[in-house]
């Protein structure tokens, strides 16, 4: 049952993350007294779960476009942090929305976006792993009894950094979108925290002065990954 939905819900993931984004917005009892100190700490769960993809992406790319809107895959992926979880993408992602739900400083957000995107993903990776399985088969099998499918297995970690060569150009050029989403996002999230703060944003200048150069910094460089990627100017990645 799970891994049916977990098929319906591929067809449409790269909708699901953004539609819990309004949900940061819904009313609710405050995590902090102090709106910035929640920011703070929202940034750091996110940008954490943003080295964790950029990681990923840069040691051992895998496609996950699937093939029409359906799960699909043309070999088994089992380097890089694919080595030490088996989801690393979405332990990412978890992370990444973690932290915009404590920059959103909003128990009820809590409450509804962790859970609910919590369902999508297992959902998912258990379509993922029925087919990875039926195409597979025993080379999955032994893969799962190796590698825990959420929480990172540390051990190893220099060992994988070692043997790989991280391609960072691949990282700029297959995540660019990512951290512009949620940096913006997320300093959406703090001005409208301290508008309603009581305080105001006019008070809190030194702290809106910075939330807005860190998202005038991420949107340029989106745009200079935007240009390179169309330009072909590295070529394949």
């Amino acid at each position: 049952m799970l891994a049916n939905i977990g098929d319906f819900l591929f067809r449409y993931r790269n909708l699901l993350f953004p539609l819990c984004l309004p949900l940061a917005f819904l009313p609710g009892p405050r995590l902090l007294d102090d709106p910035l100190v929640a920011a703070a700490l929202g940034f750091a769960a996110s940008a954490v779960g943003e080295f964790v993809r950029a990681s990923t992406i840069g040691l051992q790319y895998i496609v996950r476009g699937g093939r029409d809107r359906r799960v699909y895959a043309n070999d088994l992926v089992t380097g890089g942090l694919y080595s030490h979880t088996r989801n690393p993408m979405y332990v990412g992602n978890m992370l990444i929305l973690v932290g915009l739900t404590i920059a959103s400083n909003s128990w009820t957000c809590v409450a509804v976006a962790i859970p609910f995107y919590a369902f999508v993903c297992a959902a998912i990776v258990a379509a993922e792993e029925r087919y990875l399985r039926g195409r597979f088969g025993a080379d999955f099998d032994a893969y799962c009894r190796d590698v825990p499918r959420w929480l990172p297995r540390l051990s190893g970690i220099r060992s994988t950094l070692a043997d790989h060569r991280f391609n960072w150009r691949r990282v700029v050029i297959k995540e660019y979108g990512t951290p512009l989403g949620w940096i913006w996002a997320w300093g959406v999230l703090v001005l409208w925290n301290l508008a309603r703060s009581g305080v105001g944003v006019a008070a809190n200048r030194p702290a809106v002065v910075a939330v807005a150069t860190v998202m005038a910094a991420i949107l340029a460089f989106w745009i200079f990954a935007r240009i390179t990627k169309k330009s072909r100017r590295w070529g394949s990645v």
